[in-house]
């Protein structure tokens, strides 16, 4: 015969919890974002046009039709995707001598 065991007084052993700690560097980094250039007085068409296929991997039109829109608008929306992708194409530009900056969505 099996001993007898009080089932319902029963512990279960202590363990840890596992806690998830939100880190503000996480925050929104996988938040659609963009990158805004801003038209200024010193940068030429062409130096504008190559940047954007250097570093954003546009093509000449596109980055020509872009260059035109910032011109004209006075800024325009090069590029968009996760923030953390676009952080370090900004910088680039930055680099550069561009006015840009990532915008995000929230």
């Amino acid at each position: 015969m099996l001993p007898e065991h009080d089932f319902l007084n029963y512990e279960k052993p202590l363990r840890e919890e596992e806690e998830d700690v939100l880190v503000e560097d996480d925050i929104g980094s996988d938040m659609p974002a963009h990158i805004v250039v801003y038209n200024d007085e010193f940068n030429t068409f062409e130096w504008v046009i190559e940047c954007f296929m250097a570093v954003l991997r546009h093509t000449h039109e596109q980055s020509e039709q872009l260059s035109l829109i910032i011109h004209f608008k006075g800024k325009a929306t090069v590029k968009s995707g996760v923030k953390e992708e676009l952080i370090p194409l900004c910088e680039a530009l930055l680099d550069r001598g561009l006015s840009a900056e990532v915008i995000s969505e929230e």
